[in-house]
C-alpha cells in the first residue's frame, strides 16, 4: 500500500520493472548492472506483470476522479517468446476501473546495445510504451 491517502494526486507516472532475469550468467545480472531490486521467480514465468494488478489498485485509489495515470512500459522477449507487458499492463489497469486513453510509441535510434552484444535479435527492442490511463470512462 502507498503511504498517501485516497485522491490525493491528479497525476502518477509508473515506470515498472520489465527486463526480465537474463540467465546464469552473472555479467548479465540485470538487477546488479541496472539497479532493479528483485529478480521475477519462475512461478510468475520470469515477468513481472503479477506486480501490475496491485499497483493499479493503489494508483486508481490515490488518484482523483478524472486523474491520469502515465505508464512507461516496453515488451521483450524471455525464452524465445514475445512477453507482451503492455497488453497486461492495460488489462489490469481496466480491471481497476481505469480508461486506457492513449498510446505514445518512443522509438529509439537503435536497439539497447550492452558492450556484450554484438546485435538485437527482435524488433521489439528498439520502442517503448507510455500508455495513459485516466481515471474516469471519459478520454478528453
Amino acid at each position: 500500500m502507498m503511504p498517501f491517502r485516497p485522491e490525493c494526486f491528479d497525476v502518477v507516472v509508473y515506470d515498472p520493472p520489465h527486463i526480465p532475469n537474463q540467465g546464469r550468467d552473472r555479467s548479465k545480472d540485470f538487477n546488479r548492472r541496472f539497479g532493479l531490486g528483485a529478480r521475477s521467480a519462475k512461478e510468475h514465468g520470469y515477468t513481472f506483470t503479477h506486480t501490475y494488478p496491485a499497483f493499479m489498485r493503489e494508483a486508481y485509489r490515490v488518484l482523483r476522479d478524472e486523474g491520469v495515470l502515465l505508464s512507461k512500459i516496453t515488451d521483450y522477449v524471455h525464452n524465445h517468446r514475445y512477453q507482451w507487458a503492455h497488453v497486461e499492463l492495460i488489462k489490469a489497469g481496466e480491471q481497476v476501473g481505469f480508461t486506457a486513453c492513449d498510446c505514445v510509441i518512443k522509438v529509439r535510434k537503435g536497439p539497447i546495445i550492452d558492450p556484450k552484444w554484438k546485435v538485437a535479435h527482435h524488433t521489439r527492442r528498439q520502442h517503448c510504451y507510455w500508455i495513459v490511463f485516466r481515471k474516469s470512462h471519459r478520454c478528453e
